[in-house]
């Protein structure tokens, strides 16, 4: 059933991070605005998740910095001071962004069912979103959507970008063959190994692809994209740790294809239509995959899960991860080159 038949007036969305989540939500929060152009959003999020957001027509952006502490949650319930949403969207499980809730005044809070909830999530919500029969993240938060009223739930993505961004990345890419290796998660177990993205990288080039290296400046992101380029014995252009979060989305737009493990730029990349060759191990591609490009996703996942646990993915439970924090490692180069030619084929048929 749902929670409104008309526009509400205004509503809250609470998602903070990371990056690929705010991602996908982007979708949802405009699956509302299509239906719904003249409600009223306010979306909290974290401090780097901002960046992504700024610039989103119709969405006012209230910034939670986690690392001001307790002042960073009194600071998001002092911008909201007053205000009064007819239902607050509360899509992030994180006892943090239960607390951040406690502070905002709603009708309705809406929180995820037993299925997807965690954290003690469900004390602080008095909605529960029913899960769908997909098991994918984004699929979860259109969700959230439907159960107030909205009824195309296709997702798409409009996040606007500036002449700046366009002319920094034109800058960068010289030709339509371009792959944008994307090669660092913040947590080093989702990640490849050097070896294999060089692999790839000289593959590409063999096949006329120009080769881009990006990512944050962040140590573990730079370390691996150093050690890539150590390893090729022709010109990259490592702009790992060199564009802000608005140039990296331009740049991927204007690639051929985006070769990433599970982390934030795979999710850019589908925003705005380019596809991904996703690499996996620790978490079910069908959960946290790349939207668009679920069938592109070079996984190890169903194997190891299953020497884990002795059950296949359909038999646990959703967020059911793989331990062995060497499994990335049992994808193979000539795996994810296959892929990669399979890809290529197809957007060149």
């Amino acid at each position: 059933m749902s929670l409104f038949t008309s526009a509400p007036e205004s509503l809250c969305i609470l998602r903070l991070s990371a990056i690929g989540d705010v991602c996908n939500s982007i979708a949802m929060a405009q699956a509302i605005q299509r239906q719904w152009p003249n409600t009223r959003l306010t979306w909290i999020c974290g401090k780097v998740e901002a960046r992504l957001l700024k610039g989103l027509p119709g969405i006012r952006v209230v910034v939670f910095d986690k690392k001001q502490g307790w002042q960073g949650y009194k600071a998001v319930w002092q911008a909201l001071e007053g205000e009064r949403f007819d239902a607050l969207l509360h899509m992030q499980t994180a006892i943090r962004a239960s607390i951040v809730s406690v502070g905002i005044k709603a009708k309705y809070k809406l929180g995820f069912d037993a299925t997807r909830s965690s954290d003690l999530q469900q004390l602080f919500t008095n909605v529960k979103v029913p899960s769908p029969t997909s098991p994918h993240v984004l699929d979860g938060f259109m969700q959230f959507a439907a159960t107030l009223g909205v009824t195309d739930l296709t997702p798409s993505w409009e996040i606007p970008l500036s002449e700046e961004d366009h002319r920094w990345a034109d800058q960068h890419v010289y030709q339509d063959n371009t792959l944008v290796i994307a090669p660092a998660a913040s947590k080093g177990y989702k990640n490849w190994t050097a070896e294999g993205y060089a692999a790839l990288a000289r593959h590409a080039h063999q096949q006329g692809f120009a080769v881009i290296l990006a990512g944050s400046p962040a140590k573990i992101e730079v370390d691996l994209g150093n050690a890539i380029e150590s390893q090729l014995d022709f010109p990259v252009n490592n702009l790992i740790g060199q564009s802000s979060l608005k140039q990296l989305l331009a740049l991927l737009q204007k690639a051929a294809l985006v070769c990433a493990p599970d982390t934030g730029p795979a999710h850019m990349a589908v925003a705005v239509g380019t596809p991904v060759l996703g690499l996996y191990a620790h978490h079910n591609p069908e959960r946290t995959g790349p939207y668009s490009s679920r069938a592109y996703v070079v996984s190890v996942y169903d194997e190891c899960i299953r020497e884990e646990t002795g059950k296949s993915p359909a038999q646990l439970p959703w967020r059911s991860r793989v331990k062995d924090e060497q499994a990335m490692q049992r994808i193979r180069p000539e795996q994810v080159i296959a892929m990669f030619d399979r890809i290529t084929a197809h957007s060149q048929s």
